[in-house]
């Protein structure tokens, strides 16, 4: 009976953040059980976690398809790795996944998190995109997963309400919908949208931040951001450029543990 764990991620309160889930198996798992966790558990991503001599192979699943990279449930996966003592304070979490190797570390009570930069390339703004937000972009992107589109204003991302079976029809894992902030506390406010994965909003996306950083980056020329997701819950994401890699920070909290029959 693998252990399932509930937590809340890129935030330090319970309630708040993005929930992922984290199943710790014992050996390997079928990957049609796995999708149907994930589908029971109807949460953006349940991370599944596999011992291995040199640390875990991790996999991610929406409660439609299997992922190639996601922020708050490797985030989730570090914290219960943490906190159940599989893994001493300072060691540093190795993960073994379809986007190579990604570490987490835990230094001054944030877990950081060591991802590949995924820059945005421009292209001409789709007109299904237009359409389904209601706005037209200063800047539309595309990286391997995401189209990336920059508001003009930060009341345009607050307010849009998109049409979610026409941003279902694009074939791309999710949209991120991003402008500066009015708020000081943040470099940049993001929303993102994964209708057709079975996520139409998903709370806080750490994997979408590797495409922010170096966008904001670039425009704000700072390598140190700190992001606001501006989902109904809320997260906060503090982020740093290394070269081509992103280092993503934040905290966690557990909500529940169950045993999966």
């Amino acid at each position: 009976m693998p252990p399932l764990y509930q937590v809340d991620a890129f935030t330090s309160e319970k309630f708040k953040g993005n929930p992922a889930a984290v199943v710790v198996l014992e050996e390997n798992a079928d990957e049609s059980w796995m999708q149907s966790v994930a589908a029971e558990m109807n949460l953006s991503e349940t991370a599944f976690l596999l011992p291995t001599e040199n640390g875990y192979n991790l996999r991610w699943f929406t409660p439609k398809a299997e992922v190639d990279l996601c922020g708050h449930a490797t985030l989730a996966s570090a914290h219960i790795l943490y906190e159940t003592g599989r893994l001493s304070e300072n060691s540093a979490a190795r993960f073994f996944t379809k986007s190579g190797l990604l570490t987490v570390h835990k230094k001054n009570n944030l877990l950081e998190m060591d991802f590949p930069a995924e820059p945005a390339t421009e292209i001409p703004p789709l007109p299904i995109l237009v359409r389904a937000l209601g706005f037209s972009p200063v800047f539309a992107g595309q990286n391997r997963m995401d189209l990336l589109l920059v508001a003009s204003d930060p009341d345009l991302v607050l307010n849009l309400k998109p049409d979610f079976h026409e941003l279902g029809q694009i074939p791309v894992r999710g949209i991120i919908v991003t402008s500066r902030s009015n708020d000081s506390s943040f470099d940049f406010i993001s929303r993102f949208f994964a209708p057709r994965f079975g996520v139409n909003e998903d709370p806080v996306t750490g994997s979408a931040h590797c495409c922010l950083a170096p966008y904001w980056a670039s425009q704000l020329n700072k390598k140190s951001l700190i992001g606001f997701q501006a989902s109904e819950r809320g997260g906060i994401v503090n982020m740093r450029l290394e070269d081509d890699r992103v280092i993503l920070a934040g905290n966690a909290v557990t909500i529940f543990t169950a045993d999966l029959f």
